[in-house]
């Protein structure tokens, strides 16, 4: 799959079905990989901290899972790059899932959540094998922990491991586990809520103008209003910082001799 950088980033690119064959795909293989789905969220903690840059850059693919990355692939890299947003691809992974014979398992988030989860996929897609559920305490656990958590996922031998940590935390986790037991890890945050329809998405409108973020700081203004408002203002500098260096670039190309 072809790549593209933005910022420190590479962004994998192509069509919403590509993404979709070739993340289950990446189950027939025997060894660890890992899926993240990059929002302006992850691209800014990812140019502020190399080592999660890293950890980004070391995905198997990384999907634009928010509208202005895919707008920044449009107006600078000239690719016609739809969004391919983690919330939409979770059920169809899990239906192309269902009809390979895969397994999947469930890791973070609520032991709400994860019932939630569970019982919808008994409805939708009751072909689908579910391996096992497992939401870890919210802190960091002890090497004995660890050891239990990466004995069960191992032993239950999932294809495809569903990850709920919040960003940055799933994809450190992700990265930490990588080549310990086999399987795709997919880092899909919020998207466990709103599958478990517990939580509901934006209004399409919004979602086409980029807006998903403005409707999330609506429903939990208190949690999220630092996030948003510093991480969207630092990615538009870094994007209006990025359309100047590029026109100076061409300006000075086309005064060279001869040009």
């Amino acid at each position: 799959m072809h790549t593209e950088k933005i910022f420190t980033i590479s962004i994998s690119t192509g069509l919403y079905t590509d993404f979709v064959k070739q993340i289950v795909d990446l189950t027939d293989d025997a060894f660890s990989s890992y899926v993240c789905f990059a929002n302006v969220h992850m691209t800014m903690e990812a140019y502020h901290d190399p080592d999660f840059s890293k950890v980004v850059n070391n995905a198997d693919i990384v999907t634009p899972d928010g509208r202005p990355l895919s707008l920044f692939l449009k107006l600078f890299k000239g690719i016609q790059q739809d969004r391919i947003c983690g919330m939409d691809l979770f059920p169809d992974i899990l239906r192309e899932a269902e009809k390979r014979g895969k397994s999947v398992y469930f890791y973070g988030n609520t032991p709400e959540v994860l019932e939630k989860i569970v019982g919808r996929i008994r409805m939708d897609f009751p072909s689908l094998a579910v391996a096992g559920t497992c939401s870890p305490p919210f802190r960091t656990l002890s090497l004995s922990e660890k050891d239990d958590v990466i004995r069960e996922i191992g032993d239950a031998a999932p294809d495809l491991i569903f990850v709920s940590l919040g960003c940055p935390r799933q994809e450190n986790w992700m990265a930490e586990h990588k080549g310990k037991f086999r399987g795709c890890m997919l880092g899909l945050g919020q998207a466990f809520n709103v599958f478990a329809r517990l939580e509901s998405r934006s209004p399409r409108w919004m979602q086409k103008y980029a807006l998903d973020w403005l409707y999330r700081l609506y429903l939990n203004p208190g949690r999220l209003w630092k996030r948003y408002i510093v991480t969207n203002s630092q990615f538009l500098y870094l994007t209006l910082r990025h359309s100047l260096s590029r026109k100076q670039k061409i300006s000075a190309v086309e005064e060279l001799p001869g040009t």
